[in-house]
């Protein structure tokens, strides 16, 4: 009896878990299903508090919720950004400039490499990097948001000394 039970209860648990898993990954579809085009020139930019200096433009979806997010960085000239790291997965693409991406817990210019456009840089999770510049450059990224403001708020991240 206690068998049967127990089956029986973990048959609509699992059940339940797939109906679940199922229905978020509907309301996530039905929230990007709308088909996004923008031009450089309707991005709205503004500072990276977390980077003084630094500016961002959010293209897809909100800093302050962990979904997937696609946004652009601006960073001056003679920037750098200290070794961190994020918990989800960063693809970073190179618009214009050079940035120089070293990987690492310690930042050492001398093991960068510079990146100029058209390049991209796709980094696991737990990856220590740390990125330079001599130029302004700018650059496309996508993670999870919730790694963004984690990497920045842990690390706080600043202005090049």
């Amino acid at each position: 009896m206690f068998r049967s039970t127990m089956k029986r209860t973990l048959r609509t648990f699992a059940l339940l878990n797939g109906l679940c898993v199922l229905a978020i990954s509907a309301a996530y579809a039905e929230g990007s299903s709308a088909h996004v085009m923008i031009v450089p020139s309707e991005l709205s930019w503004t500072d990276f508090p977390s980077l003084p200096g630094v500016k961002i433009a959010v293209i897809e979806g909100p800093l302050t919720e962990a979904v997937p997010i696609t946004f652009r960085l601006k960073f001056p000239a003679n920037f750098k950004v200290a070794p961190h790291w994020h918990p989800g997965v960063e693809h970073i693409t190179v618009i214009s400039g050079t940035m120089n991406l070293g990987m690492g817990d310690k930042f050492d210019t001398t093991k960068t490499r510079a990146l100029t456009p058209g390049s991209i840089a796709i980094m696991p999770p737990k990856t220590h990097h740390f990125v330079w510049t001599s130029e302004e450059f700018a650059s496309s990224a996508s993670t999870i948001s919730c790694s963004v403001r984690w990497a920045f708020r842990r690390w706080r991240i600043s202005a090049p000394t």
